[in-house]
């Protein structure tokens, strides 16, 4: 007489399957346009009126291109994407949870390919916008005096600077697309207008609070002492709260 002995099934794989996270990567990239393809157009739409108003600006007034170049400098043309990307982290999340759920991704597989996809496309489009804020100081500003990307604190240092502000700048408005849409994926119109509320308080708080104990120019000499840098890390590690609070929410999240 034989005795069975049961042994229990031991997972070898890997918590997080790298080959699982690609493949949410790949199922995000199925309409590439939406990461890579409109954000540009965008950018080259804004850039292209740009130049018409420098050239009109240019043909009016006769001013020299470093003049027309430091009116330009307040420009908020170079930040015309970012709206969109909000969107596109929004769309991220709403068109493809569902789906990659029915194929038998885990939402830990799902919300780490999501975020991987994330940083490809703001380290594209940070790399590429230091790169044109060279190229436009350069050539003092496409030999017009157009200024669109060495506008706002683009171009006041290096690079390298640049590119780490834009970088933190697109992760921020993607997570933040994305961690909303997760909570309308969890609890649907009541979690969304619950976290508006959540917002108006904490923002109205914040003014009253700072106004309240006259901590206004307190305030602004911290931004001011911490500098561009600083204050990009602060949004970069809005964006990580972000990040972390959406996969929080979607882990129990129901696809509809």
């Amino acid at each position: 007489m034989t005795t069975a002995t049961a042994t229990p099934l031991v997972r070898t794989e890997s918590r997080a399957r790298l080959n699982e996270i690609w493949r949410i990567v790949r199922l995000h990239t199925v309409n590439p346009s939406i990461f890579f393809g409109i954000p540009w157009l965008i950018l080259g739409g804004a850039w292209a009126v740009t130049m018409v108003l420098a050239l009109i600006v240019a043909s009016a007034s006769g001013a020299p291109a470093d003049d027309i170049l430091t009116g330009f400098r307040y420009s908020w043309a170079v930040l015309s994407p970012q709206w969109y990307l909000v969107a596109v982290g929004v769309q991220a999340i709403a068109f493809t949870f569902s789906f990659a759920l029915g194929f038998g991704a885990t939402r830990r597989d799902y919300w780490l390919g999501t975020s991987v996809m994330f940083v490809l496309v703001a380290v594209e489009m940070a790399a590429a916008i230091a790169t044109l804020v060279q190229i436009e100081k350069i050539t003092n500003g496409w030999w017009i005096g157009a200024g669109m990307f060495d506008a706002l604190w683009y171009g006041q240092t290096t690079w390298l600077n640049d590119f780490y502000t834009s970088f933190a700048l697109q992760m921020f408005v993607l997570f933040v697309g994305a961690g909303a849409t997760a909570i309308y994926m969890r609890w649907r119109m009541k979690g969304m207008l619950s976290l508006t509320a959540a917002l108006i308080v904490v923002v109205l708080g914040g003014l009253a609070l700072l106004t309240a104990t006259n901590s206004w120019i307190g305030l602004w000499t911290w931004l001011a002492s911490i500098g561009i840098t600083g204050v990009f890390t602060l949004v970069l590690g809005l964006a990580v709260v972000s990040a972390v609070g959406g996969y929080l929410v979607i882990r129990r999240a129901t696809p509809r």
